[in-house]
């Protein structure tokens, strides 16, 4: 009976000793998981945070050691700080990407910083699933880069990564704690990788949804950035023809016609819109005719304007259409008739204002366009 007991008591120290129940990190620090979408590009990172708690002025340099160390635990002789706190910090690109220049692979890496007051290392290594920097090896290096700390005029207590600087193709990604901040550029190669998104997608299920959209939108992502337009094209004509998917319609008509203007085949664009226009809706018609506006072709404008009024002569967009088209032309009387007479029929107050303000203009005899 006593082995018994005894055998029990051992039992229940060795679930007490290894059982882990949920709780916050260890050492006060907080996790954390920050992220952002670039072009197509996936970019997570999942980190510790520590707090400065009361250690102003000693946490880079002292806390945070210069270069690379001896953490004195572990298999590494010369480790860079974690750039975080407890295991590693870990950041995920879905995509290829360029880091301060440099390419570097889509995956998972594990992060550091060799620390100098001068000009940091930033290291992402193909081992993201140590702990901390005690078993860092640099033969596990995918790369590294050198950038320069900025100060901050205000502290930050809690380390934290942000996102800053966005544009379509890049960021820049900083690490901020106390009154220092370590960033680092990421850019990706967005329009070739949209382009191989593109060509996937295209032969998968999302081509036959209905197929002539997405094959639509691939041509008019082409032209709206002016790459690819060959095989924008091509994307354009399987929108309107290709079998069991394709479909003639304002949309994919006009996005042809607008690839013909880039080969300057005006004669044949002219023919393919006179053949969308009575497929299209009054918004679409609208914005058509806004577009050549935009062109400078004003007599083109006015006629477009002109059919979408005369298909439907009491709503408000082709009663503006109309005010729009004569301003254009430089008959501002027709053009505030059509005006007041739009007026009452303004959807909401945003464009009740800006058809006021569009009076107001006529009135002082200057084009609304």
């Amino acid at each position: 009976m006593k082995k018994i007991l005894i055998a029990c008591f051992a039992m229940a120290c060795y679930i007490v000793s290894y059982s882990q129940l949920t709780t916050p990190p260890i050492g006060g620090n907080k996790k954390a998981v920050v992220g952002e979408r670039i072009g197509i590009t996936d970019v997570t990172i999942h980190y510790d945070r520590p707090a400065v708690k009361g250690r102003e002025g000693k946490i880079w340099g002292d806390l945070v050691q210069k270069g690379f160390t001896d953490p004195g635990f572990g298999t590494s002789k010369a480790a860079p700080w974690r750039a975080g706190a407890n295991e590693n910090t870990v950041i995920e690109f879905s995509t290829p990407v360029n880091i301060e220049g440099q390419e570097l692979p889509a995956g998972k890496y594990g992060f550091f910083i060799a620390y100098d007051p001068e000009e940091c290392t930033v290291i992402f290594s193909k081992n993201s699933t140590s702990w901390g920097s005690f078993y860092y090896d640099a033969k596990e290096d995918a790369l590294r880069v050198k950038v320069k700390p900025k100060p901050l005029d205000k502290s930050v207590e809690w380390l934290t990564y942000a996102f800053t600087d966005e544009t379509g193709n890049g960021a820049t990604i900083a690490l901020s704690w106390e009154k220092l901040m370590i960033p680092f550029k990421v850019e990706t190669d967005y329009n070739n990788l949209q382009l191989e998104s593109f060509r996937r997608e295209l032969r998968s299920e999302k081509a036959f949804n209905p197929g002539w959209q997405s094959f639509n939108q691939a041509a008019q992502f082409c032209l709206q950035n002016n790459v690819n337009l060959e095989e924008g094209m091509k994307w354009a004509d399987d929108a309107m023809n290709s079998p069991f998917i394709g479909q003639k319609n304002f949309i994919t008509l006009s996005t042809r016609a607008s690839y013909l203007r880039k080969f300057n085949k005006e004669a044949e664009a002219d023919a393919l819109m006179k053949e969308a226009l009575p497929l299209g809706s009054v918004p679409e018609i609208h914005a058509y005719a806004r577009q050549l506006l935009q062109q400078k072709k004003q007599k083109e404008a006015f006629d477009v304007f002109k059919i979408n009024y005369d298909k439907h002569p009491n709503e408000f967009t082709t009663q503006v259409g109309m005010a729009r088209g004569y301003s254009a032309i430089g008959d501002y009387k027709k053009a505030l008739g059509f005006a007041q007479k739009a007026l009452p029929k303004a959807p909401d107050n945003g464009n009740k204002l800006n058809l006021e303000r569009m009076i107001k203009s006529l009135q002082e005899g200057k084009d609304i366009n």
